[in-house]
């Protein structure tokens, strides 16, 4: 592994928390865990159905799907997912893709010759490093092109049913420091700061709830917050 990877992996190890560490919203460790799990448990009763809103097939259209919805949103990658595929099933066909076809199928998501080169950077590595399949480890997911901690953990835990980490996406970002489950927008520190707060079989779903949530109730310019299950929970809708 490459030093600087290296080193980025290493960081992402969450320190020690004891019940003396300080908390986002200044009460007690033991208070803050159990509002994080009853957050947890409301979320999912009233989201039962929530999942990954991305369609994919394999663990290859769910990496590929990924890695387009960036700038854009999960209802246009579905968009054209049927025609993407069915041109470049596989890692070895959409390594050798043609970039202009490429670009034109993927026009619509906006930021396409950007995203062409990642996805034939991205079919080539896995192609040269992994025989064409998509590996199942963070570590290796990683080290391929334009492939970060979010994307390896959609990938994880979609496609493989691995929960290494939290995927912290913009909804998860604004709706955990409003929840006061972690300080600030950096998404590496959230995603130590969720990690400590709940065990690790629910990393891979509380996600899709807080999407869910943002998308559904707490909405970024009209939060409905008259409508909100977490309103005794939610420290903001106090203020």
């Amino acid at each position: 592994m490459p030093k600087r990877v290296a080193s980025q992996v290493a960081s992402k190890v969450a320190p020690p928390v004891t019940a003396e560490s300080p908390t986002p919203t200044g009460e007690t460790r033991t208070a803050l865990v159990r509002r994080a799990r009853r957050i947890d448990r409301v979320l999912g009763e009233t989201y039962p159905d929530a999942r990954c809103e991305l369609d994919f097939d394999d663990p290859f259209e769910l990496l590929v799907v990924t890695v387009l919805s960036a700038q854009t949103t999960d209802k246009r990658v579905n968009a054209v997912r049927p025609t993407l595929f069915a041109a470049y099933p596989d890692a070895t066909a959409m390594a050798s893709a043609d970039r202009e076809r490429l670009e034109t199928i993927i026009g619509p998501l906006g930021f396409f010759r950007a995203k062409t080169d990642s996805l034939l950077k991205l079919s080539q590595a896995l192609v040269e490093r992994h025989g064409g399949e998509v590996p199942p480890r963070l570590k290796d997911l990683v080290e391929l092109p334009g492939v970060g901690r979010k994307t390896a953990n959609v990938v994880l835990g979609n496609a493989y049913g691995v929960n290494e980490g939290v995927t912290v996406d913009t909804h998860v970002t604004r709706l955990t420091g409003l929840l006061g489950l972690s300080r600030g927008t950096d998404a590496v520190k959230i995603e130590e700061e969720l990690m400590q707060l709940y065990p690790k079989e629910d990393w891979g779903i509380l996600s899709h709830l807080l999407i869910s949530h943002g998308r559904q109730v707490c909405i970024a310019r009209r939060p409905r917050c008259g409508d909100c299950v977490l309103a005794q929970l939610c420290p903001s809708s106090l203020i």
